[in-house]
């Protein structure tokens, strides 16, 4: 059994409402039920009151990093590391911790719901979505962007998106939250020194389950139309396009102990 103070310690009623929330999510098309509503709410209500101290995690300096043993094949310490709270087959916990200047390039989660939130420094984080072929912010658009010019084997990589939000997170703000299909893909940036966030996905990243990740960049749309197009949309959206690319080479991701209460759902 585990102690008391771990059964009541904060994460550990995160981790709890977050297995009531995602036990049952609205499919990626279906409206989200009451019960859902609700129960997310109440998760967003915890996220929003969790701080670094309560997950035993110390703010790091520009020049502190986790101690990462030296070997041939990594010589130097990863960028970004991930330690792990819990997982079940419905959703992740654990803790993103960026290094100053550090970025977690824009990437995708299929058919996943999430929250993210900041225990420490600052991070800007800038979410697209995906469009279909007629449909933006839920409105046709009469001329959308024309392709942008790519080599004939990178054409099929072209995913026509809009830009939905850009804005920066410190411990004081709320969590980030992402849909199937409202603000699904980010890129998330340590601004201003080394930066940690508290990260729930819902279910958990599976490959062989339809859920890999992919990286994309944005490509420069035909500028003759580009003008025209932007203006069809609210200020906070614009259409782009993205390209989807081999995970970036400067981008890894290290592993490293967690240090918080311990979270058991058993």
């Amino acid at each position: 059994m585990m102690p008391r103070d771990n059964m009541t310690s904060l994460v550990h009623r995160i981790a709890r409402q977050a297995l009531a929330t995602f036990r049952n999510p609205p499919a990626a098309a279906a409206e989200a039920s009451k019960a859902f509503i609700d129960n997310q709410s109440k998760l967003r209500s915890l996220m929003t009151e969790v701080r670094a101290a309560d997950l035993k995690l110390i703010p790091r300096k520009v020049d502190s990093a986790p101690a990462m043993p030296m070997t041939h094949h990594a010589p130097h310490s990863p960028p970004v590391t991930y330690m792990h709270i819990c997982e079940t087959d419905d959703f992740s916990m654990g803790v993103f911790l960026l290094k100053a200047g550090a970025s977690i390039p824009l990437h995708d989660h299929p058919g996943m719901h999430g929250m993210l939130k900041v225990m420490y420094g600052k991070v800007r984080i800038t979410c697209f979505d995906k469009l279909d072929d007629s449909a933006i912010s839920g409105a046709s658009v009469q001329s959308p962007l024309t392709p942008p010019a790519v080599l004939p084997f990178q054409k099929g990589a072209l995913r026509r998106s809009v830009l939905r939000s850009s804005g920066e997170y410190t411990e004081d703000s709320g969590p980030c939250v992402l849909a199937p299909n409202r603000e699904n893909l980010h890129q998330i940036d340590a601004v201003d020194g080394p930066t940690a966030f508290l990260d729930i996905l819902a279910p958990p990243y599976d490959p062989d389950d339809g859920r890999d990740c992919h990286y994309y960049k944005p490509v420069p749309p035909v500028a003759s139309e580009a003008e025209d197009t932007h203006a069809q949309l609210s200020p906070e959206e614009k259409e782009v396009w993205l390209m989807e690319i081999p995970q970036p080479s400067h981008f890894w991701c290290g592993g490293e102990p967690y240090p918080g209460p311990e979270v058991n759902l058993e």
